[in-house]
Order: C-alpha cells, then structure tokens, then sequence
C-alpha cells in the first residue's frame, strides 16, 4: 500500500517542480520587462480609454477598454486570461486585477474581481498588464494532499482502485443496451459505462464517434442518476460536450468563467439562465443602488465632521443590505436551475466552484482525458461516486513546461495509466472521417491495425479527383532550408509555402464551377502559421476562397477535420533535427485531421532518418502518391 501511495508522493513533487518552472518562465518573459517592452512584445496594452462599465451575476463589475494608439499589432491576450487593470499617475498606482472576457484587436472587456467599477478610472493613463495564473496550481496541490491522506472515503477506493491495489467492480448486466444508431463497438462502451461501479475506459482514436457515444451515454445515465458532472481540460472541449448534450434533450448547465464559454452557448450557461429570470432585473437594479451608496460613502475623506461620518455609516450600511438581499434572492435562483439540471458541464478546475458544492454527482465524465495532467484529472474525480474516461493517448499530450517533470513522468495522463492497468478498456474501432488510405498508417503506428474504416467513408474521395487521397511532396534537394524566428524562436519555411501553394492553386482551379471543398492549412510551428497566413490571406488567388480555408497549428486543429488538409512540416536541415516532429502523437493529430485528401510538404533527407518518417515515406510510395517538389518550381 505505502509502496503505491509513493506515486502520488512523485506526483507532488513534480507538480512543484512543474510550478516553478511555469512562475520562472512567465516571470523571465513578463515580469522583468519595462512597460513600453512589454507593450512592444504584446504583453501589455498601454494607455487605454474606457468605453463602457457594468455589472454580472456574482457581484462583479466589468469594464470595456479601448486603444488610444495602434501599437504592437500582435499580443498575447486571449480571452480567459487573468491580468491586472492598472493606472500610473506620477504620485500614487492604483490596480484592479480580473479575467478577460473577449479581446480583439482594439478592444477588451475585462470582468473584474470586484463589486464596484474602480473610482480611479477616470485619472486616465490606463493599462493592462498580463497576469501569472496559480489558480489550477493550487487546486491541484490541494487534490494531490487531500488524495494522499484520505481513508474510508469514496476518494480512497477510487485512488486504491487506480493505483491497483484494487480491482474496479461492474454490475452483472439485466439486458443489453443497443442503440441502432451506433456500431458495436459504441454499443460495447454505453455497456460498460452504465454498468461500471467504479471506473470506465472509453479509448477512441480519431474519427470514432467518441463524442457521439459520451452524449449517448450521458442521456441514458440521466434517466436513471440525479445528477452527472461532465468535464474535460479545455473550454472548447466542453462547449462542444455542452452543446451536444442539449441537443438530445439533456437539461444541462455550462458552469465556469463566463469570459471562456462560446457566445453561442451563453443560454446554456449559469448567467445566461439566471439573467432570464424574471428577478433579475431587480438584483441587477438592487446592486447598482449598492454601488452608488459605497460611491457615495466613498466621497468622505480625510476631514469630516459628525454628520458626514454618520451619513457615510449609513451609507455603507444600506450597501450592505442591499448586497444581501440581492445574494440571497441569486442564490436561490442559482439553487434552483441547478438542480433541476441533469447535466453540469464545465472544465476540470471548475469542478471545484463554490456553486456546485451543494450537488452530489452520481457519475462524472472526463472527455480529453489524454491532455489533462493527472492532478488536475483528480478535481472532478473528488466529487465523484463513478468515473468514464475518455480520450486517446496517441493524440495531443498534456503541456508539461518543466523537462525535469516530463523526465520525472508528468507528462504521462490518467488515462494512459489505467489503459495499463485494466483489462476492462473499450476501444472504439470504427472510424467515420477518413479515406482508408489516408486513415492507414496512423492505424498501423497507433492502433495495433485494429480501426476500420467505414463503408461510408472507406474510399471517399473529392468529387473532381483524379490522383490519390494520400500525396506527398519532397523538397530533398531543392536547398528550402528552414528559418528562424530570432524572437519566438519558432521555424518557418517560405519555400515550402511556395511549393503548397503551387498545389493549392492547381486544387482551386478544378472548382472553378463548383463550390470548393473545406481545407485546413496546419503545420507544428507557429511561426510558419503566421507567415503562411501572411502571404495566402493576401494572394489575389486566394482571396475569394478563404471563407473554406482555416490556417492554423496542429494543437489548435485538434477534434476538427476538413475534406482536404495540407501540413507543412517545416524542418529541412543538414543535421536532421526535426524538433517538434518527434512528438508523433502531435502528428497524429496532422495527419488524421483529413476527410478525403492529405497532402504533406517535407523534406525526406531531414526526416527520413527517424523510424516514424522513414515507416510513413514508405507507405506513401506504396498506397499514396509520392512527388518530388521539382514539379511545382516551374509550373
């Protein structure tokens, strides 16, 4: 037993290391700056105007800031990120921090952690600084120590249970479940999972029906449960979860910070369902009347006499109760649509909100469970009575910073673990995105060949086609050699967009007359993302036809798919370092993003000397079509 328990000991440990490393590298990159380098990076907007104030559910206030200049036309805000509003006045520096809720490119909104709008707004000099976020730090510090220390409770059967000391129980099934809408390998999941006592494995590689089966799953447990927690690492991930669970008429509730939920979803959400009830305009009046009295109260400085004092006692006094009144009234509003909702969605970290610790949750979902990092997979697994995990390990891995971490084995999830561990694991085999060619070799790095395409998608190919799904282009021997981004260190290839190009432009020409396919333009590094985006979004070629084209990283194309997709690999050098194309899952990914035609730029004499490319060149030149970039340079 103690034996076993050592490894949520590592697991401490390494989330320390991982932490600091995290705090190091922000503070190097952020904190050491001067304001105008900081502004000069994207890291800081400075000076701003406020163009409009408010208030949200939770007695928080929001502000909407402005440019006043057109500085640093890239920056590193993104919706969801924790930052600090501040004004710098040659006699006193007052700040307010708050999360982001939406951001553009001259624009920001901000909600702020505080009931009123700051007084100082209108001293002017403006400026919002980048944060460093420890809020997930310490919620799974907090996990890992409770994990460690629990006895007789249903988190230490379920931490017995993962770490092997126990075997995971199943009910002895009444009946098979069979939906006639799904394969018998989705059927075998439902199965599973609703006769699972403790644990449930659901593995599905891309193209699957994962997601299909999870929200399949979850409306057959809500008929039975009182209540079920669905989660996954990234609010992306969950939006698509909340959305779909919706549409097969689940009650469900998106809980979290309302800055990173899609506006799409807003209805769904814990706000968007409490700012439709009938009382919410008079809480939304009730706290505004409680501003304006602290406002007031707050105009008494210094020196004043026994009746300003008396007049600002009461004043605040009145916010009070007002405030009170209004919280009461929200919470039992709050209470109620939580309740009646069978479904509570939201990310791993919010699993811990203040609003959901009056709910039991008979089952909880993890979706992703193969990009979260096994402490921040124990916060959901806390309020749980059953767990399901779902993911695959062969796609994108969790962010580990630290390389002593990752050395350590913090890079390796939950979900791999019990794959390990459990006989019992469902493994979904049919996939429904991809052309057989274009699905064959991940299946054989990956999936042992045990995925099938099906017949609806097995030899699908664009409707105006006339080589195969599965192209390859080789830039050996044409000197494209790699650049370097001498500030983001990232790499980028202008010749090897070239040579995309080149190809994209024969594939526009064949739909002259007829709407053209959806393509995804993707490669490893964010450097040739930003060129290629650069040079295609300008091309007078192009240009009518980017309303069907996305360009962006692998990482961010993960879960999405188009009928054609070109990856851009980038690397070409004399020494064969390949970089980033050594995480194969994160090829993976690339590669199994297509529907019906793949076609990969590459350099063979930089990456055929590594097992993985060398495996894939030779299955090219033997079920794909296999070119040499040659023919692109002068056509």
């Amino acid at each position: 037993m103690q034996d076993k328990l050592k490894e949520i000991e590592s697991l401490i440990q390494l989330l320390q290391i991982e932490k600091e490393e995290d705090f190091n590298q922000f503070r190097d990159f952020v904190q050491s700056l001067s304001l105008s380098e900081r502004r000069e990076k994207g890291l800081c907007w400075h000076p701003l105007n406020v163009i409009k104030t408010g208030y949200i559910y939770g007695e928080r206030a929001f502000i909407v800031v402005e440019k006043t200049k057109a500085y640093s036309r890239t920056h590193q805000f993104r919706s969801g990120m924790p930052v600090r509003l501040f004004t710098l006045q040659d006699d006193e520096t007052y700040e307010k921090n708050g999360v982001i809720h939406f951001v553009d490119k001259q624009k920001m909104k901000i909600i702020l952690n505080s009931k009123d709008i700051p007084f100082w707004l209108e001293k002017g000099s403006l400026g919002v600084d980048l944060l460093f976020d420890e809020r997930t730090y310490i919620e799974m510090e907090k996990i890992l120590k409770e994990l460690n220390q629990s006895k007789g409770n249903r988190l230490a059967e379920l931490r017995d249970i993962y770490l092997g000391i126990k075997k995971p129980s199943f009910h002895k099934a009444a009946h098979f479940i069979e939906l006639p809408s799904l394969n018998k390998s989705q059927n075998e999941a439902i199965n599973t999972i609703f006769n699972a006592q403790d644990i449930a494995i659901v593995h599905g590689p891309p193209g699957t029906g994962k997601t299909t089966t999870i929200v399949q799953a979850i409306k057959i447990l809500s008929a039975h449960e009182n209540h079920i927690l669905v989660t996954a690492p990234s609010n992306a991930a969950v939006d698509l979860l909340t959305e779909r669970i919706a549409a097969v008429g689940v009650a469900v509730t998106r809980v979290g910070n309302i800055s990173r939920v899609d506006e799409r979803l807003i209805d769904l959400t814990l706000e968007g369902q409490l700012s439709k009830h009938p009382e919410s305009k008079n809480i939304k009046k009730v706290k505004i009347q409680a501003a304006q009295c602290r406002k007031n109260a707050a105009k008494y400085k210094r020196t004043f006499g026994f009746e300003e004092r008396k007049e600002r006692r009461e004043l605040y006094a009145e916010a009070k109760e007002l405030d009170a009144w209004a919280n009461q009234l929200e919470e039992r509003i709050i209470e109620k649509i939580l309740h009646s909702s069978k479904v509570i969605t939201c990310t791993l970290i919010n699993a811990t909100r203040s609003e959901l610790n009056q709910l039991t949750f008979d089952t909880v979902f993890i979706d992703e469970a193969a990009q979260a990092l096994i402490p921040a997979t124990w916060i959901p697994i806390s309020v749980a009575q059953k767990v399901v995990l779902a993911g695959d390990p062969h796609q994108l891995p969790p962010t580990v910073k630290s390389k002593k971490a990752e050395k350590g084995g913090f890079n390796i999830t939950m979900i791999e673990r019990c794959i390990e561990r459990f006989s019992t694991v469902n493994l979904l085999n049919v996939q429904y995105r991809m052309n057989h060619k274009i699905m064959g070799f991940s299946n054989q790095q990956f999936y042992n060949s045990r995925l099938i395409a099906d017949i609806s998608v097995e030899k699908h190919v664009l409707p105006i086609e006339t080589s195969e799904p599965l192209v390859y282009i080789d830039t050996a021997g044409c000197s494209f050699e790699e650049q370097q981004n001498l500030k983001t260190k990232s790499r980028f290839n202008p010749n090897e967009l070239n040579i995309l190009r080149e190809h994209l432009y024969q594939l526009l020409a064949q739909y002259t007359d007829n709407p053209i396919p959806s393509i995804g333009i993707i490669s490893p590094y964010s450097a040739q993302v930003i060129y290629m985006k650069e040079i295609l979004e300008t091309d007078e070629n192009i240009q009518p036809h980017l309303s069907s084209i996305s360009i962006n990283t692998i990482d961010a194309f993960q879960g999405q798919e188009r009928e054609v997709i070109y990856i851009s690999l980038v690397r070409s050098n004399e020494k064969s370092e390949i970089g980033f194309l050594a995480d194969y899952r994160r090829m993976n990914v690339a590669m199994t993003r297509a529907k019906k035609k793949l076609v990969i730029i590459g350099d063979s004499a930089t990456i055929g000397g590594h097992s993985f490319y060398n495996d894939f060149l030779n299955y090219v030149e033997k079920y794909g079509q296999y070119q040499s970039a040659w023919e692109y340079m002068y056509s």
